[in-house]
């Protein structure tokens, strides 16, 4: 019995190391600081992600629920799949609709002067969140974290903090509910944030940190600690100014996918400090240039379009750079059309065209191969040159006064 056993053993191990030589290819890679698609594959494959990570579908009932909450029809990125997976989204609803409090947080990682225009899609997002639900809302700004993992130095992410606020700003979020702090600022000012953040780490093994992060022996100790103060404004009592002592109000996190980790992270050290688990909702990646195996990096300037960009080089970027799911030739694309699922300036439409009749007809006219790529991308070109223009009008009417108003704690009428 033992030899028959152990003859199944090696013929499963020899299946697989045949298996291994067929399929020896790059897998698909999602952290929180890179993100490829397999070798061989076209785009990220995000059933994968939701299977990987054990996050949930949002299904239609989910958005049925949401428009019947807040007597407004979805917001476009959750109608189009932009706003794709989320982890117990369904109990903030339950809790809104029982009339109990909850709040949003969300946060950007200051690492360069300007945003890119895949920065702007969870401030987007959120911002229609509290205006649909009417809830508060905390900035997070990692100035501490790009220290640790860029070569900057502290005082300048601190500085890129403030001038990336005021675009944050820009998206148009209500002073009276909303809280942007900078790390570095707000662990010297708030003793209950620091507590938080001590407890977390308390709370997770370096072993654990590792396997969830992937950390190296190399790694700074500052990298190995930073998870905690991601984790930290999860929880209420993070922020006494606004919540007071209340330690167990609901929080919402609008994030892209890769930011994952983190809050997996977070949801497992909640029921060890009594807190409850935030709830998440995950974005798809918004897609480099060049092709959606990859997401928009402010790191490369080709593969970006940047909120300071002219009206020419955003032009010039898009006609350039955009990868295009045309054939090569006219006469072939007359023939058999192109495919919207990795035209790069078709995707961009879906995110940032609001009509969606006149997004189903331009799908239509490129799959039939009607519309041209060069037609394609001159439809791209015009919403993404007034986005960006509409977009510095409203950066330069915040002043430092403005900013330090967002940024400064204070009581927004929620501690009762």
């Amino acid at each position: 019995c033992f030899a028959t056993f152990l003859q199944q053993v090696l013929a499963v191990h020899c299946l697989k190391l045949q298996v291994g030589e067929m399929t020896n290819k790059k897998e698909q890679h999602v952290d929180p600081w890179h993100a490829e698609a397999a070798e061989g594959e076209d785009r990220i494959d995000y059933d994968k992600l939701i299977k990987q990570f054990g996050s949930s579908r949002i299904t239609d009932d989910l958005l049925i629920r949401i428009e019947k909450c807040t007597g407004k029809r979805p917001h476009r990125f959750l109608r189009r799949g932009v706003f794709f997976s989320h982890r117990e989204l369904g109990l903030i609803l339950d809790a809104y609709e029982k009339k109990k409090p909850f709040y949003l947080y969300t946060g950007r990682g200051p690492s360069s002067e300007s945003m890119h225009i895949g920065h702007l899609i969870p401030f987007l997002f959120t911002k229609y969140l509290q205006d649909a639900f009417n809830v508060p809302l905390v900035i997070q700004l990692t100035d501490d974290e790009k220290f640790l993992w860029k070569d900057l130095k502290a005082e300048e992410t601190h500085r890129l903090a403030y001038e990336n606020a005021k675009d944050i700003i820009a998206c148009g979020f209500d002073m009276s509910k909303t809280f942007i702090f900078s790390d570095i600022d707000y662990i010297s000012h708030c003793t209950e944030f620091y507590y938080n953040i001590i407890k977390i780490q308390k709370c997770v093994t370096f072993s654990q940190a590792r396997a969830i992060f992937g950390f190296q022996d190399s790694d700074n100790i500052g990298k190995i600690s930073f998870p905690a103060i991601q984790a930290a404004p999860s929880f209420s009592n993070s922020f006494p100014h606004i919540f007071g002592k209340k330690f167990d109000i609901m929080c919402l996190i609008p994030c892209a996918i890769d930011q994952d980790p983190y809050f997996r992270m977070t949801r497992d050290a909640a029921p060890k400090l009594h807190y409850p688990k935030p709830a998440l909702v995950h974005s798809v990646f918004f897609p480099a240039l060049q092709g959606p195996k990859s997401k928009m990096s402010a790191s490369d300037a080709n593969s970006s379009i940047f909120l300071t960009d002219t009206d020419e080089q955003i032009a010039t970027k898009i006609n350039k750079y955009a990868f295009s799911g045309g054939k090569d030739t006219v006469d072939e694309h007359r023939k058999t059309g192109g495919n919207t699922e990795i035209d790069v300036s078709y995707q961009y439409l879906t995110f940032f065209m609001d009509d969606d009749e006149r997004l189903a007809k331009i799908k239509e006219d490129y799959e039939s191969g009607k519309m041209l790529t060069s037609e394609l991308k001159r439809e791209l070109i015009g919403i993404m040159q007034k986005l960006a223009s509409d977009h510095r009008t409203k950066r330069a009417a915040v002043t430092d006064d403005v900013v330090k108003q967002f940024m400064t704690p204070r009581s927004m009428g929620f501690e009762d």
